[in-house]
């Protein structure tokens, strides 16, 4: 059956201003990270996808190396924007970045110009794009000169290639720098794209200051601390969670095991808010004044419609945040 988008899919969804720029993006957007590429269900990242834009995400994030394997995320997208999403192209915000390893040799990951603009060519063809809507240099190079691939983002855009621009995982001051050298090129620091949870907190530590000083909006990945704070590992790793893959170790069994009694207590208050657990951490996140919008990922339709419920309840008393803090303290 053709896709026909719902026509009530922007009366729930709130849309915010992306720093100092006329961009606006969901308060919740949908990362590609996982669950969409070449070892996953074309079909059930299809449903998820299409119940995204139904319920309002317009933003769908990516990058060349989602998967896995790497490139095959962009790929699938490309598969559901030919079959699905084309008549909706100026009603969506696609993203996509370069910065992690993609290919053998020298000229396969961080961030020459070489490898940027060479990525960002191959990430267009996988996708069937003539353009994406924000590149992001992916992470900081320690041996390319900032300028350098600073330079590679505008020329991204002057190419017509990209709309905007941003950066992931810097710190304050490789922030700051790379926003001034992007002003004085001609070509706005639109986003940046930190990780950010209750267990990750780095970007208080001067990042998200740097952010509302410089006018560049802030998109948070991993919300839910790779799973941690869901109903997920409230009793136990259960088979086939993030915990128990070894492809990529970005969660480890004992950081699950160290965690859990927080995560209980947590449980306990989100349940007296009327709230999921992944529901009071996705709110919590957003209730920066900083962040533009909250990237969640999902396994399942269910998975993303009760992620997206967070958005009815975003109010935090002064009683509750201090219990969320103590409970962390502890």
């Amino acid at each position: 059956m053709p896709y026909l988008a719902s026509d009530s899919r922007y009366e729930k969804m709130t849309y915010n201003r992306t720093g100092n720029s006329g961009l606006k993006l969901p308060q919740i957007s949908l990362g590609w990270w996982y669950n969409f590429g070449g070892l996953d269900n074309l079909e059930n990242g299809r449903a998820i996808a299409r119940r995204a834009f139904d319920l309002g995400i317009t933003h769908f994030d990516l990058a060349n190396n989602y998967g896995p394997p790497p490139g095959s995320a962009e790929e699938n997208f490309g598969t559901l924007f030919k079959q699905d999403f084309h008549p909706y192209r100026d009603e969506l915000i696609i993203s996509t970045k370069a910065g992690y390893d993609m290919w053998p040799g020298p000229y396969g990951e961080w961030g020459s110009r070489k490898y940027m603009l060479a990525s960002l060519d191959a990430s267009l063809k996988r996708m069937g794009l003539d353009y994406v809507d924000i590149f992001y240099s992916h992470r900081p190079d320690p041996e390319t000169p900032l300028e350098e691939t600073m330079g590679a983002l505008d020329s991204a855009v002057r190419q017509g290639k990209a709309l905007y621009v941003g950066i992931s995982s810097y710190n304050p001051e490789q922030t700051q720098r790379a926003a001034q050298i992007l002003r004085q090129l001609g070509t706005p620091c639109l986003i940046h794209q930190p990780s950010y949870n209750m267990f990750d907190r780095w970007i208080e530590d001067g990042l998200l200051d740097v952010l509302l000083e410089e006018r560049i909006g802030c998109i948070v990945f991993s919300p839910l601390a790779q799973g941690q704070l869901t109903s997920r590992y409230l009793s136990g790793i259960p088979s086939g969670a993030r915990a128990t893959k070894t492809e990529r170790v970005w969660l480890t069994p004992d950081d699950v095991k160290a965690n859990l009694p927080k995560v209980q207590k947590l449980n306990e208050l989100a349940q007296k808010r009327g709230q999921s657990l992944a529901q009071m951490a996705i709110a919590w996140v957003l209730r920066k004044p900083a962040i533009t919008s909250a990237l969640i990922g999902a396994s399942s339709v269910r998975q993303l419609e009760d992620n997206l419920a967070s958005l009815n309840n975003l109010k935090f008393s002064d009683e509750e945040l201090e219990q969320i803090e103590s409970i962390l303290r502890s």
